[in-house]
């Protein structure tokens, strides 16, 4: 019989930092947005006995417009978001270890914590004056190895 493999739940998010302007320069102007994506997971392990081990999902978002035609100054907008997933006590550090090396793993998590952040990100650009509807909502996971 296989064991069943341990899943942290989803305990907090929130939007740690947000910047940008608009000062209307591109007011009824078609801009061109290229969006990058910053994301770091790492396991906590608590200092506290009996604490709960948490994985920590932080997330940078950028969106920039790299047309200058149309701008006289380049349009620079960040987000930094955070998830935090607690593991039921009962979880070994070394069985949750294992699984954090695993891309498909840390996939899963990801793919809560993204578009929670993507939201906030296209609503905030939105309030801004910019049309953010093309920006994803969902993650691409990127290959790590190119496939020949």
């Amino acid at each position: 019989m296989q064991s069943l493999m341990p899943r942290p739940l989803l305990h907090s998010f929130r939007a740690l930092a947000f910047q940008g302007e608009n000062r209307g320069a591109a007011t009824g102007a078609e801009l061109e947005l290229k969006l990058q994506q910053d994301i770091q997971v790492g396991l906590a392990v608590p200092s506290v006995k009996g604490g709960p081990m948490q994985v920590i999902v932080q997330l940078k978002l950028q969106a920039t417009t790299p047309d200058e035609k149309v701008l006289k100054e380049q349009i620079n907008i960040t987000g930094e978001y955070e998830a935090k997933f607690f593991y039921s006590t009962d979880v070994q550090e070394s069985v949750a270890s294992a699984l954090m090396e695993t891309d498909d793993y840390q996939y899963l998590l990801v793919a809560q914590a993204f578009p929670l952040a993507m939201t906030h990100f296209r609503r905030e650009m939105q309030a801004m004056g910019l049309d953010a509807k093309q920006l994803p909502l969902g993650f691409q996971a990127q290959p790590l190895i190119a496939a020949d």
